[in-house]
């Protein structure tokens, strides 16, 4: 792979990665999407996606990754299974040291994503996807006049509780503390309705489910010890739990190679980052929304500016 020299090199083959690869593709730059397990990133774990524009309407994350993945193909784009575990962004060309090879290219394209922060209580893996969400934009609605859990205290979770409190009938948020950490006007807004109730001092211990769907929430007072077993209505079947621990950026081989905060890449409008060249693209860079079709955004605003980087 090191007689190779590519005009882009893409780290990462989730939505923002492949709309990359398309885009560069398209434009006849020689690309490469370099993934180190398989493609689609989060997408790729989700059971259903109804609110990408021009999805099926039983579209889910697999089958979405899949037709931007042929896509991506059609156009010419190469793909390669490996880690990258170093990265050098000196000079005008830049190397990616991988657990297979080593990589040129003239620009780079990192998007390898953020994830979120898991419970790791057993069931959780089986359960996403199946009553178990990190996304409430992605997912709440699903959850009409259904019951539904949330996972955390903090800003991002008491807003995201306040989301699915427009579908959900009620909604109680477990918190690990004695009381929530979410700004004091966040926190008079849940605590003064009635839809939300709370349980304080506890986190999730274990998750079931029968017929492949979430129905048993078992929590554990880290104070007492004392187990408590939550099911779902018997007309419900089912309900909702949602966490809101934190996102993990993907971002630790770029330390010191690029500009970071607190873990993510800052970027200019067109995806640059402060070093000529390299550009971020997805949830690994700052940014207000993460979602599919912000994802495929970045991608393109990318491939593009390096369209007329190259061009220069």
């Amino acid at each position: 792979m090191s007689n190779e020299l590519y005009d882009v090199i893409i780290i990462g083959g989730g939505p923002a990665g492949l709309s990359a690869g398309i885009y560069a593709g398209r434009g006849l730059l020689k690309t490469l999407i370099i993934e180190k397990s398989k493609h689609g990133g989060q997408a790729a774990m989700t059971n259903e996606i109804d609110n990408y524009p021009g999805a099926d309407l039983e579209e889910t994350g697999p089958s979405l990754i899949d037709k931007m993945f042929k896509q991506a193909e059609r156009f010419g784009v190469e793909f390669e299974a490996d880690d990258i575990k170093d990265v050098s962004f000196d000079g005008d060309v830049k190397t990616l040291t991988g657990s297979k090879g080593t990589y040129s290219a003239k620009t780079v394209i990192i998007a390898t994503g953020a994830f979120p922060r898991t419970l790791g209580c057993p069931g959780e893996k089986e359960l996403t996807g199946k009553g178990v969400s990190y996304c409430a934009t992605c997912d709440a609605a699903f959850f009409e006049e259904l019951e539904v859990y949330v996972v955390g205290g903090g800003d991002s979770a008491v807003q995201e509780a306040m989301f699915i409190a427009r579908f959900a009938r009620k909604i109680t948020i477990i918190q690990n503390l004695p009381e929530l950490t979410a700004a004091k006007s966040l926190q008079q807004k849940v605590l003064n309705d009635p839809k939300f109730s709370f349980v304080y001092n506890s986190v999730v211990e274990e998750l079931k489910g029968e017929e492949g769907l979430l129905d048993t929430i078992i929590i554990k007072n880290e104070k007492t010890g004392e187990l408590t077993e939550f099911k779902a209505d018997e007309e419900d079947g089912t309900f909702g739990l949602f966490v809101f621990i934190g996102l993990i950026p993907q971002t630790d081989i770029f330390e010191s190679k690029i500009k970071m905060d607190r873990g993510y890449i800052p970027t200019d409008e067109n995806m640059r980052t402060n070093v000529p060249g390299v550009y971020a693209v997805g949830d690994c860079r700052i940014k207000p929304l993460r979602q599919v079709v912000t994802a495929a955004a970045d991608g393109a605003i990318a491939a593009m500016d390096i369209e007329h980087f190259l061009s220069k």
